[in-house]
């Protein structure tokens, strides 16, 4: 009998919860202290943007590197590269003014450091899931993020007001170092690619990861479609965020409230993918019908009654993480482990050019038409992308999604 849980599965899970734990205490106290002393949105922004700067400069130019190396020494490695630098700020941070050009650099460092380590780590996580399993895998793994925003949001507000910022950097860094523990325990890893790189065989595996997505017209369908809707989610939510600020009978703490449901239901969405098994089969039919009725509640939210509202964002968090879970198990079990890292550079840098994109589209519209009616247009506009990319192509995309991972990847032991 297949078993999911076993000791390195295992390990990973652990050492994923506890830095997501670490990584939510420090988000929102970075995020409040930065406003509190700068006063400027915009200034908060910029912050929040640099750690995207690495992924749209650099994840394809990396990617071949890791594709190349060992996965578990790089994730280790980071994870206490990081550690070293969240104690460093918390043992300095204390002793001197706040400086905005302190955190910039510290949020290029971590974006760079975070970059190699998702990288690595999605190439690598994978192998850790038992052959068959890689539903139940990713299920686990996506729940884990919302179920400790959930209990963190708060917690990490309460830190905020209550213990000075130096010693939440010093407890993100003990998080860390407890996530590498629980790592460096992992028996599986990905075997060392053969032979030496130079400059030539960089190019080669550089280029090689653009003519296996441009061959692959169903990754090409189903990640071109990933990054319309996902640049579009985000111009809906600034839209969404705008409608409320705007409307007296609504305000920011319903908003807050619209957020916690949508994350609310992608943990649950979670338990679910985890419980209930889609055959391979029978993926591409689920996912065409959730990507449907998701884009349909995204784009009709403004012109409900509120108690509707967080209904739908309700069920958008059940429906998207449930998509989400299927669609990396199947694409990751049809990417040649060779080239998982090169393909999520690629798809990584696309995605965050398609948020800043979208992000611009989306505020632009919305300082000329309604905020309804930008919603109306961004969702349409998914809507024609689902109906051409994913429902026309039926072959292409069905090749991907019922794509199931045999035992022939041997991991090796350290």
């Amino acid at each position: 009998m297949k078993r999911l849980w076993t000791k390195d599965f295992s390990l990973i899970t652990a050492g994923t919860i506890v830095s997501a734990i670490g990584g939510e205490a420090i988000s929102l106290p970075v995020s409040l202290l930065v406003f509190d002393e700068t006063g400027s949105t915009f200034l908060s922004a910029l912050l929040f943007i640099a750690g995207f700067v690495p992924d749209i400069l650099l994840s394809v130019l990396i990617a071949p590197l890791i594709d190349r190396a060992k996965k578990k020494p790089i994730v280790v490695s980071i994870d206490i590269l990081m550690a070293i630098l969240f104690l460093i700020a918390g043992f300095t941070v204390a002793r001197r003014e706040f400086s905005f050009s302190v955190y910039m650099v510290m949020m290029l460092v971590l974006g760079l450091l975070s970059l190699i380590y998702r990288l690595a780590f999605s190439a690598w996580y994978p192998d850790l899931i038992t052959p068959g399993l890689e539903q139940k895998g990713y299920a686990v793994s996506s729940t884990i993020y919302p179920t400790v925003m959930i209990v963190m949001a708060p917690v990490a507000a309460f830190l905020y007001q209550t213990v000075p910022i130096d010693r939440i950097f010093v407890f993100m860094g003990i998080m860390l170092l407890l996530s590498a523990g629980f790592k460096i325990y992992i028996s599986g890893d990905m075997p060392k690619a053969n032979g030496t790189l130079t400059l030539t065989s960089y190019l080669h595996e550089l280029k090689s990861g653009f003519v296996f997505v441009k061959d692959e017209k169903g990754l090409r369908n189903i990640y071109t479609y990933l990054g319309v809707s996902n640049g579009v989610s985000m111009g809906n939510w600034l839209m969404y965020q705008a409608y409320f600020q705007t409307t007296a009978a609504l305000g920011v703490t319903l908003f807050g409230f619209l957020r916690s449901a949508e994350t609310l239901g992608r943990a649950i969405g979670g338990v679910l993918q985890y419980r209930i098994e889609v055959p391979p089969k029978k993926r591409y039919g689920f996912t065409k019908f959730v990507y449907t009725v998701y884009e349909s509640i995204d784009m009709s939210m403004l012109f409900l009654p509120y108690p509707l509202m967080l209904v739908g964002r309700f069920v958008c968090g059940i429906l998207g993480v449930s998509s989400a879970t299927i669609r990396e198990a199947a694409v990751q079990s049809y990417l040649p482990r060779e080239m998982r890292a090169r393909v999520n550079a690629l798809t990584e840098t696309y995605f965050s050019l398609s948020i800043i994109l979208f992000q611009f589209l989306a505020g632009w519209l919305g300082e000329m038409l309604s905020y309804r009616t930008v919603v109306v247009i961004l969702g349409s506009l998914v809507l024609v992308t689902i109906f051409s990319l994913i429902f026309v192509p039926t072959q292409d995309n069905k090749t991907v999604y019922e794509a199931v991972r045999v035992p022939e990847e041997t991991v090796v032991s350290e």
